[in-house]
């Protein structure tokens, strides 16, 4: 599990095929110094599991169900991407329960600056749309935001100076794929509703 406050932003230094593994290091010291085998950590939200972790990188190994669901198979290298490790038992929650199962990739339609205020605008199918409430929570690229807007087809989330210095979503351009993750609370709510609602026909 993790909270969607990503610790620190990631450089891919390889990318190497291992039949239909794809296995990606990157550089990230400020993760890698205390990474071990076997932990999870959220890259630009999908949850990954390290394979490797020395000399200030970090690698993991992503199955073919990870590269077909998110934008993860998508990376090159050079592209920066947002790192978090596992939530402690012991933590504060300062942004929102974030699994690292990817619901949907949708696409960024445009970043309108003015001043301060920075609005991110998601294209997003209609299923994933329906997950989401003006206030309530969504993670984009593994990072936590808060829903401005809801559209049939897509919506919007306003930036923090904070979150475009230590996140990669203000490098985001038009047409780029990102990956989105519901808040899992609206996702349980949702089925058991529907289970009632077709239980009484």
């Amino acid at each position: 599990m993790f909270t969607g406050i990503v610790e620190c932003v990631g450089k891919l230094v390889a990318v190497e095929e291992r039949g239909e593994l794809l296995r990606l290091t990157f550089a990230a010291p400020e993760i890698a110094d205390g990474a071990a085998l076997g932990d999870s950590v959220s890259v630009n939200g999908a949850c990954l599991t390290v394979v490797s972790a020395d000399g200030g990188s970090v690698a993991f190994e992503a199955v073919r169900e990870t590269l077909v669901r998110t934008s993860i198979g998508g990376l090159g290298e050079g592209d920066r991407v947002n790192l978090e490790r596992a939530m402690r038992a012991d933590a504060r929650l300062d942004g929102h329960i974030v699994q690292g199962h990817v619901d949907a990739t949708g696409r960024v339609e445009r970043l309108e600056r003015e001043s301060d205020d920075v609005r991110l605008y998601v294209a997003c199918d209609a299923e994933f749309a329906d997950l989401l409430v003006e206030k309530g929570s969504v993670a984009i690229d593994g990072v936590s935001l808060t829903v401005v807007g809801v559209r049939p087809d897509g919506f919007d989330v306003a930036l923090i100076p904070h979150t475009l210095a230590v996140t990669t979503l203000g490098e985001r351009r038009p047409g780029d794929r990102v990956n989105l993750e519901a808040d899992v609370l609206g996702k349980y709510v949702k089925r058991y509703v529907q289970q009632v609602l077709g239980e009484r026909g």
